[in-house]
Parts: C-alpha cells; structure tokens; sequence
C-alpha cells in the first residue's frame, strides 16, 4: 500500500494550545512550565502523549511505568515532547462483574482524553487483556498517529518439572482437585509457580493474543508481541517505539492509514496460524468498527477457515511464549503465512513500511514451537463460525483448542438458567448429566450478565471428571479465557437476554453440532421455537442508572463486536473551543 508522508514542518494541533502568545496560550502554557519545562520546548515540536494502564490492581501492566519511562527516552531523543498520562486500565482479573463490561467506557474516556488535550500523537502503552483493545479502539476513533506497546508475557511457570502456563493450568488444576487427583495442598503450592514475573499471561491468552493481532495489524513495531517482559529487549523496543511515534506525527500515519481491511484480514489469518483467543473476534470486531471497516463474522470464517494452526503452545498446544520468542516470535508466523499466499504483503505498518518488508529475513530457530505449514498443530485452525435456529447471528469455536471427537455431537440438553444456577447445582451428584449431554448456559452475554463474563469453559460436573472424561460440548452466549480450552461454543447471538433462541432451550431437547459444516441446530419443530420465542419474557431486575444502564441500554451484541452503538466509527481530533 502507497503512503505518502505529510508535508514538515507544519502547525500542529497541540499548538492550538501552546503556540503563540494570547492570553490562553499563555495560560496553557504557563502551567505546564510549573514542572520545569524551559520555554523552546513549546516551539512547535510533536507532543506526544504516553497513555498509560499501569495499576496496582492491574498486575499483568505493573511494570509498566518503567517502560514509560522508556519510551519518553526515545520520544526526547527524536525531538518531541513526551508527556504521560493515566488512563483507565480495565484489568481483567480484578473487574466485576466484567472486564469486558467495562471495554466501552474506558475506550469513550480515552478517546475523549486524547481528543480533548494537546496530543499529536499517542503511544498506547497496554497488556492486560482488554487494555488493548480499549485503546486501539479511543485511538482509531480519533485517528491521530499512534503506536502500540505492549508489557509482554510473564517468562515461563514451573511446577514439578512441568510447565505452568497462565490460566491454562489453572483450569486444568481445579478439574483435577475436583476430580480428586490433586489435593487442594498441591494446588496452593503449584500458585507459587504460575506468576513468577511481571507480565501478562505467559500462554496464547487474550493478552498475547491482542499484542499479536496489534502487530498483525501493522498497528505495533515487528517483534513486539513476544518479548517477554523483564526481558532487557521490551525496554529496548519501548525506547524505539518512542522514536517512531515522532516521525509518524511529521509524517501524519494514522490509524485509517494502517487499520484497513487488508489489515483487519492479516490479523484474522495469523490468529488462526497462532492458536489465538477466541476474545479476538469480538475486539477485532469492534476495531472494525471504529475505523469503518466492514468486518463481519462470515469474514472471520472465509479469512481462518483454511489456515493451519503453526505454534505449539498452550492452550491448544505444549510450549508458552517465552519459547515463541526464542523461536522468532510472530514474525516468523507472518513470513510462513506469506509464503504460502495466506497474507496481503502491501498492508502498510507504523514503520512506513510493508509488513511483508518487516518480515521477509526472519528466521524460524526452533521448528516444534513455530512449525512448518506442512506439519500444523491443527490442518484448520482459526476461529469456526457456526449458524443455525440456535445461533443465527452466530456462534464460535476454537477447533484448535476443541476435542476433535466432539466436533460434529448430537446430545441431550443440560441447561443452567444464568452462572448461579450452575454454580448452585453442577456439583451436585443427583444432576442427571454424563458425557454426551450438551451443556447450556444462558444470561452470560454482553446485556445478560452484564459484560459477557469468561464463564463459558463452564467445569464439568466432578462425577464426569471423575470417570475420567475431560472435556464436553457446552454452549453459551458467554466468552471464555484465552487461556482455557475444550469444545466450547461461545458469543452466541443473539444472547439469550436479548430473546435470542438460546433463551428458549430447555433441559432434554436435542442439540446437534456440526464444525465442519458450520452448523447448530436445536432440534425441535420450526413452529415449537416460534412459540417458545412468542412466550419469552426478558430478565427482570434492570438497571435504570449509572453506567450500568448506559451499558444495557447502548451495548451491541457479540456477532458485531459488542460496542456500543454510538461509539462506532471515527469522531476525529477537531480542537475544541477555548476552555477559558
């Protein structure tokens, strides 16, 4: 893709603040001076603004200060003028009722916090899972030139010789304590082992997920995504990215200029190529939006369908990132899926330059973790789209992740009226349930929780696991942690508090799931369903205030992204009114 840079030098918007001699500029500036800032810095030069998630109750971006610190090197050390500002950091494992609840309101906040102040350009300073999102999403909404620098994944767990990874062991460890194989002691001393560094999750979780498909978009420097955090190259990318943030403002390379469809198309395929969390679709999603691109879940079935998942690690296979690193990281995933014709070689990157240019010399070092097209984790990776009476706005599915076995099942329904009811009555040994039953959990979706919660890898019943089962067909209008795996189908739409048929399923009717042939089907006469539908009365119990009601009242449903629909598209960065 051509991109032709802007002519420089030229007024910039932060002069509409600092530039001349008025009385507001004076008033602008003079405050800022009270932090010893000499009088040339305010001569025109780019401001850019450092928006940063660090929070002591977001510990996966807790080291994120001394990478601003960082990046301010190597803002002054390309001419600009680098200020940092706190931003709202929508921490995924301290928010209640949900992270994801509160994506929307930390992308309005942060948009307005970059449109509303003198910033040329921003350096989106992230992690934690929907940190990513949030502030790619405040950024292509006022489209100013920005970079995304991610904290990086956790260095690897280790537990009695075997690898931890984040999230991932913890499902597997609580199924296991549940099925008495591992005493609850054992599973205390094992916590000691999944976090033994600054990061964010250490498997191919939402976190690096994001980061992969912020570099996939050309939206991140090449090899940012997995560079793990204490690693002394995250500092080193941290100060390079601070560099390149001053040449795109002179250059005036936007986010409309980078996120374009042939963009929002690379990132579905390497997320396919990398195992990638299922959270992806519905922040992609929304990212679409805000740029207006039209992506659509039928895209992300056409882009991911014949992709092979290429890296072996957990959730869906054996290594973590730090070992993804090592190998070469997402750059070589990248080159492997240009060679083979799955990639759109022009989409331009923040570099200024084509992503096939970022990636053609890399080199794989280590064949098992990052392997060859021809010898795949999974022949079909990416992300299944499945349609049907009981999801026709969609469902997804991770196959690579999924028991290959249970990929095409018919069963008995087991439904869960919403998260209490299953935690009220799935351990409990008189629930009529074994492993060919489908379970069915309802009022987990963006309005029915609310903030469509990761609660749909629900834990099978101990009387299953017991028996040594691991995995079953469970269903849900919920979403699952990048990290957690099983034959789970997800964001079903329309969610059930929204009166889609999932709301109507009800325990012993017969669900049947095809994965190759995209298909979900409740099987019950047309005419039944309809009169299902007709009786169906919504939740009650509402909320009528606060940003609770703004949610419930605004948000859209997971086969769009789950936005609210009146922060889609781009609002830009006109300068306001004088505020004096």
């Amino acid at each position: 893709m051509s991109f032709t840079p802007a002519p420089w030098p030229r007024r910039l918007r932060s002069q509409d603040w600092y530039g001349g001699n008025s009385r507001d500029t004076i008033y602008h500036r003079g405050w800022l001076k009270n932090q010893g800032y000499p009088h040339d810095l305010f001569d025109g030069r780019p401001i850019i603004g450092i928006l940063n998630t660090w929070s002591d109750l977001t510990p996966c971006n807790g080291h994120l200060r001394e990478l601003a610190e960082k990046v301010k090197a190597g803002v002054w050390e390309a001419g600009g003028f680098p200020v940092e500002v706190p931003v709202f950091s929508a921490s995924e494992n301290t928010f209640r009722p949900s992270a994801m609840m509160f994506r929307n309101l930390a992308a309005l906040a942060i948009e307005e916090t970059i449109r509303g102040q003198p910033m040329d350009g921003a350096v989106l300073l992230v992690g934690c899972d929907k940190t990513t999102p949030s502030l790619m999403m405040a950024a292509a909404s006022c489209d100013i030139p920005s970079i995304v620098v991610t904290g990086g994944p956790m260095l690897n767990g280790w537990f009695r010789g075997e690898r931890i990874g984040s999230g991932t062991h913890l499902w597997k460890f609580s199924e296991a304590v549940k099925a008495g194989e591992m005493s609850q002691d054992d599973f205390l001393e094992a916590e000691a082992s999944m976090s033994r560094s600054s990061g964010t999750c250490n498997t191919m979780g939402t976190a690096s997920t994001m980061a992969s498909m912020a570099e996939a978009l050309g939206m991140a420097m090449s090899g940012n995504a997995a560079i793990p955090a204490v690693d002394s190259r995250r500092r080193v990318m941290a100060q390079m990215s601070g560099r390149r943030i001053v040449q795109m403002v002179k250059d005036d390379l936007k986010p409309s200029d980078i996120m374009t469809r042939d963009a929002f198309e690379n990132a579905i395929r390497v997320n396919g190529a990398i195992g990638g969390s299922t959270n992806a679709v519905v922040h992609l999603l929304a990212m679409a939006g805000r740029v207006g691109v039209d992506i659509t879940l039928d895209d992300w079935d056409r882009c991911g369908r014949d992709v092979a998942t290429i890296v072996n690690l957990m959730p869906s296979g054996q290594y973590l990132m730090e070992e993804f690193f090592y190998a070469g990281g997402l750059p070589v995933v990248i080159k492997r899926l240009a060679e083979a014709g799955q990639l759109h070689k022009g989409a331009l990157t923040v570099s200024g330059q084509t992503i096939w240019d970022e990636v053609k010399g890399v080199m794989n070092h280590n064949e098992d973790v990052i392997r060859p097209v021809d010898n795949p984790l999974t022949a079909q990776g990416g992300i299944a789209v499945l349609k049907g009476n009981l999801a026709p706005n969609g469902a997804v599915l991770k196959p690579s992740a999924a028991s290959p076995h249970l990929l095409v099942h018919r069963g008995r329904a087991v439904v869960f009226e919403d998260i209490d009811d299953y935690k009220a009555r799935i351990n409990d040994e008189a629930l009529d349930i074994d492993e060919t039953c489908v379970m069915v959990l309802k009022n987990c979706g963006p309005r029915g929780y609310p903030g469509m919660a990761e609660v749909g890898n629900m834990g099978l019943p101990p009387k299953v696991l017991r028996r040594g089962i691991t995995d079953m067909v469970r269903i849900s209008d919920a979403r699952m942690s990048g990290t957690a795996y099983g034959t789970v189908v997800l964001h079903t739409a329309p969610e059930a508090a929204a009166g889609g048929p999932l709301a109507v399923v009800r325990n012993g009717d017969m669900i049947d799931m095809d994965v190759p042939n995209r298909r979900l089907h409740l099987d019950i006469p047309d005419a039944e369903l309809a009169a299902r539908l007709a009786a169906w009365q919504p939740l009650p119990d509402q909320p009528t205030s606060g940003y609770a009601f703004l949610h419930q009242q605004h948000v859209m449903g997971a086969d769009t992204g789950a936005d609210m629909d009146f922060l889609r598209g781009c609002r830009g960065n006109a300068v306001g009114k004088d505020s004096h």
